[in-house]
């Protein structure tokens, strides 16, 4: 019988998740234990149902719960470094962190939001002024050479996971906000840049995302109180465009008729008529110019197929079709961000997403988590904190 859980909130959402419901194998119960749930990737496992005097697996699938070791490792490290009040950062940085916290912000932001800037402040201002720290980051650094093509371009990825509902958003506007005043704090600084490639999958997604611009009307910075009123005229220093991966899609450069191109040799020339990587640079990039950040939102659809993929079960129909889609925006997306990269030069790749997870067709296992997550939390994490309300699941009731 299922446990019944009557109410799920039993954490504040502006502070440390404090207690948890326990997982089974069979899914979570209603019972509470004191302190915080670990990072844990759930791996889908098939069900061995009885069949006759054969044992077959069936898809009816349960799930295995595994700790992340990587994730748990900053997580306790970030921990240290928060009690010990934030040692060697700029004070810049201590000053943000600070107005964050406020006791008396009249905005107040959530505990998932914080923790996903601590991280990525961590590791690229403190991480590397301690034994444990530097060892965190020589892992990162292998997982991100790990996830590119032999002798491809590395790019430095740190991946952040958050509930859908938890405020990504408000966590992108943050992280260009301590870039940008710690750049104009420390202009030779090579940490710091004032300059911003934001990526989305989709043009719905690019169009809510005008609120990281510091000159929209409705600009987070000012609208949460994310900086204090002093620094608001500094964000105006800012360049930011925003995008989808789309437009890392070579187009035609030549505006030539179709019959005029299949002339000129288009059928054995494809690429004859196409912008080159460069020209596709300079149309995405405008005047950014170089060394920046990229902040992807929800980048599940931007990474390398792996190179020696694991068995799994062979897709074949809408299955398949699906997975060579997800295989082709996967592709155009990283491969854009490293054209870019080799072009401009990018200081980091920050991810921020739900479901930071390999798709089918990736080579991977379908759901295994992206190796350079740093941060995570997830929707149960959400809704214990009161964060999100708990999903409602259609249920057909036979007469």
């Amino acid at each position: 019988m299922t446990d019944i859980i009557e109410n799920p909130v039993i954490n504040s959402p502006f502070e440390m998740p404090k207690r948890h419901f326990k997982f089974t194998d069979a899914g979570i119960t209603n019972k509470i234990i004191k302190g915080r749930r670990e990072s844990t990737y759930f791996i889908p496992i098939p069900k061995p149902k009885q069949r006759g005097k054969q044992i077959s697996m069936d898809y009816e699938m349960q799930s295995r719960a595994t700790p992340n070791p990587l994730i748990n490792d900053i997580r306790k490290q970030v921990s240290i470094w928060r009690n010990k009040n934030y040692p060697y950062v700029t004070q810049i940085t201590q000053r943000l962190l600070e107005h964050w916290q406020a006791p008396d912000k009249e905005r107040k932001l959530f505990f998932c939001q914080i923790e996903a800037l601590e991280t990525i402040i961590y590791l690229t201002e403190a991480a590397n002024k301690d034994k444990l720290g530097k060892q965190l980051l020589e892992q990162l650094a292998l997982v991100n050479e790990q996830a590119t093509q032999k002798n491809g371009t590395v790019l430095n990825r740190l991946a952040g996971k958050m509930a859908t509902g938890s405020g990504k958003t408000v966590v992108m506007s943050m992280l260009i906000a301590w870039q940008v005043l710690n750049k104009i704090a420390h202009p030779k600084n090579p940490r710091f840049t004032d300059k911003f490639l934001v990526v989305t999958p989709g043009v719905t997604i690019r169009d809510r995302l005008r609120v990281l611009l510091p000159n929209d009307i409705e600009n987070y910075y000012q609208k949460l109180g994310l900086v204090p009123n002093t620094y608001l005229q500094d964000l105006g220093r800012a360049k930011i465009v925003i995008t989808n991966y789309h437009a890392f899609m070579l187009r035609d450069n030549i505006d030539a008729a179709k019959l005029t191109k299949n002339i000129l040799g288009q059928a054995s020339y494809p690429d004859l008529f196409k912008e080159s990587p460069g020209q596709m640079v300079k149309r995405v990039c405008g005047e950014l110019g170089k060394d920046l950040i990229v902040i992807n939102d929800e980048a599940h659809h931007c990474y390398h197929r792996k190179p020696i993929e694991e068995k799994s079960e062979k897709l074949t129909g809408d299955a398949r079709k699906e997975a060579e889609r997800n295989a082709q925006e996967a592709r155009t997306w990283i491969t854009g961000l490293e054209q870019i990269k080799n072009k401009l030069g990018i200081k980091a790749v920050y991810d921020l997403s739900a479901t930071p997870f390999f798709l089918a067709g990736s080579g991977y296992g379908e759901g295994t988590l992206f190796s350079w997550v740093v941060s995570d939390f997830s929707l149960t994490d959400a809704i214990e904190s009161g964060i999100v309300k708990v999903p409602r699941v259609p249920v057909w009731l036979s007469p």
